[in-house]
């Protein structure tokens, strides 16, 4: 099994995570609609669920050895 760093799944939600982050600062604007609140909030939803998808997809894959 490799090392967690090393795999594709860590490396997509360190990339979720840093889009939804900039998203939710209001860095990266993904409409011009009136509501912002709704965009942080959605943002703040993305990261939180690719983090535990990831921790979920680590946890199982080193329960199976």
């Amino acid at each position: 099994m490799k090392p967690g760093i090393k795999s594709t799944e860590f490396w997509l939600c360190s990339l979720c995570g840093v889009f939804s982050i900039l998203w939710g600062a209001g860095v990266i604007d993904l409409g011009a609609d009136a509501a912002g609140t709704a965009n942080k909030a959605a943002a703040l939803i993305a990261g939180a669920l690719s983090a535990m998808g990831y921790g979920v997809s680590r946890g199982l894959a080193k329960i199976k050895k």
